[in-house]
């Protein structure tokens, strides 16, 4: 045991270039470097155990780190500040493990859904083509008075604008959509 706890706080000293006594009597260094240094690999394992993946391992693992990081003043002064870090590691793996669940049953209930795209009727289409390569907010307010019927008023709230602003859009958007259409119809 005390061959150990040399070993340790030689290491400690290395880590973090300490002289004094870096550890407490418990053999976990005070300075959050050698901590880190010493419980990272076993904890990285213990956050693999409970999540099943590499990545999401490291994850909870440095994000447990990291909470540690900013209570070091607090959490150094614990008996054991390693079982204070996996007992983070164990409840963030529970709470994602939840999580992912939860996701996983609402995307099966969205999944057994079908959605149905409203049909555009085949001589509307290249109309609506006509509207895509419009500037981006004349396509949008000529897409919410037409297809979405909604007053002026209205898509003047959804856009965040004034109702001036949507008549001015729509109305140049009829004059370049009238203008496109000539062009194309023309023999």
């Amino acid at each position: 045991m005390a061959v150990e706890r040399e070993q340790t706080m030689e290491l400690t000293r290395a880590v973090d270039g300490t002289d004094d006594s870096a550890l407490e009597d418990n053999a976990f260094p005070r300075s959050f470097e050698a901590f880190y240094t010493r419980e990272l690999q076993s904890v990285i394992g213990l956050a693999y155990v409970l999540s099943g993946s590499r990545f999401g391992a490291e994850d909870l693992a440095q994000d447990a780190f990291l909470v540690a990081f900013r209570n070091w003043e607090r959490i150094a002064l614990y008996d054991d500040p390693g079982a204070w870090v996996r007992r983070v590691v164990a409840n963030r793996a529970t709470s994602r493990f939840r999580r992912r669940t939860a996701e996983v049953k609402a995307l099966l209930r969205i999944g057994t859904r079908r959605l149905e795209v409203p049909e555009i009727a085949a001589d509307a289409a290249s109309i609506w083509e006509a509207v895509r390569r419009l500037p981006t907010r004349q396509a949008q307010v000529i897409a919410l008075r037409y297809f979405d019927r909604q007053p002026v008023a209205e898509i003047a709230r959804i856009l965040d604008c004034s109702e001036n602003t949507v008549k001015t859009h729509l109305q140049r958007a009829k004059h370049t959509l009238a203008q496109r259409l000539e062009k194309e119809n023309r023999p």
